[in-house]
C-alpha cells in the first residue's frame, strides 16, 4: 500500500529574520473569492464615511485688527510668513507655522490698507487711500518697537493695488491709471494705459512666468493686458459684468483667473479672450478674492455668501466649501506656499487658517499610515461612481441662509432659461438662436 504524506517546508511559514512578518500564504484565484468585491465596496464605503466624519478643516483664527481684513499677501521663498492689511490702517505680519503675529504695523497708513505685496528680501509695500506707497522692513526682531517706513512714495490719487516684479526691483499700482515704479526712484517710472479708457482700475497682476505682462481689472467691467517692454496696453475686453479679483497661473502662463460680480469665477486664455475656457458655479453673491494653489491644479475663492470655496482646476461646480458661524463676508482668500493650508481675511476682522484637505491628518504619519491612507484614497477613486460613496463623498454641509440663496438662485436661472426657450418658441424660425453660456460672458474685445 502506497501512502502520500503532505510535507511543508519550515522556511515557507517562518520569518525568515527575526523581527520579520510572518509570511502568508493566498489564493489568488477569484473563484476562491466570491465576495471580494462586495468586500472592497463595504470598505470604500467606510473610507468615504471616515472622510466626512475626520473632515474639520479650521485650524487658528489670529487677532490683532480691530476693522475689517482687506487684503492678504504671502511671502515669496517661504513656507509660513503672510501680511495681512486693514481697514483700520494695521499692518500685522503673521507666522503661520507657529500661528503667531510676528510684525504690529499700527497706523502704516490713514484709511484702509488696500494693497500689500513683499519686496525683495524683507521688505514689504503697503499702499492705500491716503495716495501713499510705503516700503517697511519687517526683518525678524526679538522686540517690537514702533516703525518708521524705510521709503515713501507718494501719488495723486488713492491707490487700488499693488504687486510686486518678480525678479526685478520694480512693482505696479493701480488707481485711475496702471503706474510701474522702481525702488530706486519717489516717482513712477512709466504709465500704462488704454487710450480710450476712464475707468478706475481696482486691480493689478504681474504673470509669475512671462513677467513683463501684466493684467488688470477695473470698474468698467475691462480686463486689460499689459506689456511693459512696449509701455502700453495690448489687448482689453468687456464683460458682462465687473470682475473684483484676478490670479494668474503658476504653472500656465497664458491662464488667467477672474473673480465676477456675476457670483462665477471664469478662466481665460489669453491668446483667445473671446470666451472663457471654464465656468465656476457655486457662490450665491459677489466674489471678491481669488488665488491659485502652487501646484496650478486647484484654486481658492472667498465671496459675500461668507463662504471659502476650494475648487479643482477645469472643474465647475461642487467646490469644497468652509464656513463658520462668526465669519462674516470674505475679503481676500490665499494658498500657502506648500499648498497645504489656505488663508481667509473677512469683515470680523479675524485671520483664519484652513487645511486645503479637510480631512487631512496633521503631525507625524508613520509608514503604515501612510499606506492606509493611500489605499483608502484609491477605494474612493475606484468607487467614485458608485451611488452611496458618491453620495457620502459629495455631501457638505451649508449654512440655512446660504442653501436658501442657492435654492432661490437655482430657480431663477431655471425660470430665465425656460422663457427663453418660450421666446424661441414663439419666434419665427432662425431668427433667434440658443447661445451658448460661454459665448455670453465677454461682450467686446479690442487690441
Amino acid at each position: 500500500m502506497k501512502i502520500s504524506v503532505l510535507q511543508h517546508a519550515p522556511s515557507a511559514h517562518l520569518p525568515t529574520r527575526p523581527g520579520d512578518p510572518t509570511p502568508t500564504s493566498r489564493n489568488l484565484d477569484p473563484l476562491m473569492h466570491p465576495f471580494a468585491r462586495a468586500r472592497e465596496r463595504t470598505r470604500a464605503l467606510n473610507a468615504a464615511k471616515m472622510e466626512r466624519m475626520f473632515a474639520k478643516p479650521f485650524l487658528r483664527a489670529l487677532e490683532g485688527h480691530i476693522d475689517a481684513i482687506e487684503v492678504l499677501c504671502r511671502k515669496p521663498g517661504t513656507l509660513n510668513t503672510v501680511a495681512s492689511g486693514s481697514w483700520d490702517g494695521g499692518i500685522l505680519v503673521h507666522d503661520i507655522a507657529e500661528q503667531k503675529q510676528v510684525h504690529r504695523i499700527l497706523d502704516a497708513h490713514k484709511g484702509k490698507v488696500s494693497g500689500l505685496c513683499f519686496s525683495q528680501g524683507n521688505g514689504l509695500l503697503s499702499c492705500g487711500v491716503d495716495t501713499n506707497i510705503k516700503l517697511w522692513d519687517v526683518s525678524p526682531r526679538d522686540e517690537e518697537v514702533q516703525q518708521k517706513p524705510l521709503h515713501i512714495f507718494s501719488g495723486k490719487s488713492p491707490f487700488n493695488s499693488i504687486d510686486h516684479h518678480r525678479s526685478d526691483a520694480i512693482f505696479a499700482t493701480a488707481s485711475n491709471i496702471v503706474q510701474l515704479w522702481d525702488e530706486t526712484k519717489t516717482a513712477a517710472i512709466s504709465n500704462l494705459t488704454f487710450p480710450t479708457a476712464t475707468e478706475t482700475v481696482t486691480s493689478v497682476r504681474f504673470n509669475p512666468s512671462e513677467t513683463s505682462v501684466l493684467g488688470s481689472i477695473g470698474s468698467d467691467r475691462n480686463f486689460t493686458l499689459y506689456d511693459i517692454r512696449s509701455g502700453k496696453a495690448e489687448r482689453r475686453v468687456t464683460m458682462q459684468m465687473r470682475s473684483n479679483a484676478l490670479a494668474w497661473s503658476p504653472t500656465l502662463p497664458t491662464l488667467v483667473l477672474l473673480a465676477s460680480e456675476d457670483h462665477n469665477l471664469y478662466t481665460f486664455d489669453v491668446r483667445k479672450l473671446s470666451s472663457p475656457t471654464q465656468i465656476y458655479k457655486a457662490h450665491v453673491s459677489a466674489v471678491m478674492s481669488c488665488d491659485w494653489s502652487p501646484t496650478g491644479l486647484e484654486f481658492v475663492s472667498g465671496g459675500w455668501d461668507r463662504t471659502v470655496r476650494i475648487w479643482k482646476e477645469g472643474k465647475g461646480t461642487r467646490p469644497e466649501v468652509y464656513h463658520t458661524k462668526r465669519m462674516q463676508r470674505v475679503s481676500s482668500t490665499i494658498f500657502t506656499a506648500d499648498a497645504r493650508f489656505v488663508v481667509s481675511g473677512s469683515d470680523d476682522g479675524n485671520v483664519r487658517i484652513w487645511k486645503a484637505k479637510a480631512h487631512e491628518r496633521l503631525g507625524v504619519i508613520t509608514a503604515r499610515e501612510r499606506a492606509a491612507i493611500e489605499y483608502r484614497e484609491s477605494l474612493k477613486e475606484r468607487w467614485r461612481y458608485d451611488r452611496e460613496v458618491g453620495k457620502i463623498s459629495r455631501a457638505r454641509h451649508l449654512p440655512k441662509a446660504v442653501h436658501q440663496a442657492a435654492k432661490l438662485k437655482e430657480t431663477m436661472l431655471e425660470a430665465q432659461r425656460v422663457k427663453e426657450e418660450r421666446r424661441r418658441k414663439h419666434t419665427r424660425a432662425g431668427e433667434s438662436k440658443p447661445k451658448a453660456e460661454r459665448k455670453k460672458v465677454v461682450l467686446a474685445e479690442q487690441s
